[in-house]
């Protein structure tokens, strides 16, 4: 997909520029703006309109998290007034557990109400994110009250692991599909990501040695729960459920059309994961070698989506379109499948209600950067 400038969309901005509920808010932007959309038949979207919807994405994140603007601000600016009110404000939002809620911007304005109205999580990078916003924070200031903070999450993210090795979406536990282990949303990845940062610090006021230990051996149970968790498909290592349960490690579901699968999003930030780790043991690289191999075999060739102005997404016959990889593949048969909210599996995306073939991320470039990857990484290894 071209965009103005023949700028490319990363595979994660792909999937969220596909993710807008049917007349979500920069279609119709669009259309009071006077920007045109090209219909089916045609080569997708026309560049201003590809252009408009990275714009609406990146106001729409700037206003879910922390903006990057803030969680990249120098040293300098945690002295100053403006940085010490945003770091009160982040602190304000952090749950009595020691999580942030998503989807929220903790950083622009205080929370205002009672913590017992807060509900924390892992998911969309979630109390995470904010983690690395104090690391930043502290760094600068070696305020007591950040410090505390941070090591308050930090030790909600050590209780919150499994015996297993995976992490839950949501800790305490609620009930519901936020208990299993969660890839979706690149939740575990984001946890495992920062345990090892901290674990490789060589000197920090933030965290004492006994923290670093404890990161690592949290870090290093996860990676054996990702290896064990990975699927078999007649006898033969693939991907990863976006779900798995805590104790046997089997794929479970979630949302009534996330039925349990091979996930071709999910899995693809966990091989990236794999793959940046030093003197990787046998055990990973089987597990990087199979999940590589699935992704070359797991291409989708000769469809594009386009939009009809009745139907909206659809997928059309294309033999120039680029490859795409299924958001999710059938255990067993490896077949690309499609749900609407009733939970009935379709093989064919046209079949699913107009609701949730606009409302939902069931095709992208998941694979692109994985093999980009692993072609490299396979030449050290």
């Amino acid at each position: 997909m071209q965009t103005l400038f023949n700028i490319q969309p990363t595979a994660l901005q792909a999937e969220k520029l596909s993710e807008g509920e049917p007349d979500c808010p920069f279609e119709k932007l669009a259309d009071a703006m006077g920007f045109q959309e090209k219909r089916q038949g045609t080569s997708g979207w026309t560049h201003p309109f590809w252009l408009l919807n990275f714009i609406f994405i990146a106001l729409h994140t700037a206003q879910a998290r922390i903006p990057e603007v803030m969680m990249d601000a120098k040293p300098a600016w945690f002295m100053e007034t403006e940085g010490q009110r945003v770091v009160e404000n982040v602190l304000s939002w952090q749950t009595s557990a020691g999580s942030w809620p998503k989807n929220v911007d903790t950083a622009s304005e205080p929370f205002q109400g009672s913590l017992s109205e807060l509900r924390g999580t892992f998911d969309n990078a979630a109390t995470t994110g904010e983690m690395r916003f104090l690391i930043r924070a502290y760094a600068a200031t070696s305020e007591v009250a950040i410090r505390n903070a941070f090591l308050k999450a930090l030790q909600l993210l050590l209780e919150a692991q499994y015996p297993s090795g995976g992490w839950p979406q949501t800790f305490p536990l609620e009930k519901g599909y936020s208990s299993h282990i969660t890839f979706n949303d690149n939740t575990m990845v984001h946890i495992l990501r920062l345990l090892l940062e901290v674990s490789q610090w060589e000197s920090s006021n933030l965290v004492n040695r006994d923290h670093q230990r404890s990161c690592q051996k949290s870090f290093e149970r996860g990676i054996e729960c990702i290896l064990r968790a990975q699927i078999k498909v007649k006898g033969v290592l693939t991907v990863w459920c976006a779900q798995h349960d805590p104790v046997n490690l089997e794929p479970r579901p979630a949302r009534s059309y996330e039925l349990e699968s091979l996930s071709g999003g999910e899995s693809a930030n966990i091989l990236q994961l794999l793959m940046e780790l030093d003197q990787p043991t046998p055990a990973m690289v089987r597990a990087i070698n199979a999940g590589a191999s699935w992704y070359k075999n797991s291409k989708i060739h000769g469809i594009r989506l386009v939009r009809d102005p009745e139907q909206g997404r659809l997928a059309v016959a294309d033999p120039d379109a680029p490859v795409l990889w299924a958001r999710f593949y059938e255990l067993g048969t490896q077949r690309p499948f499609f749900c609407d909210r009733d939970g009935v599996r379709k093989y064919d995306f046209n079949q699913i209600g107009k609701e949730r073939r606009n409302g939902y991320s069931w095709y992208g470039s998941y694979g692109h950067d994985v093999l980009k990857a692993y072609a490299e990484w396979s030449q050290r290894h």
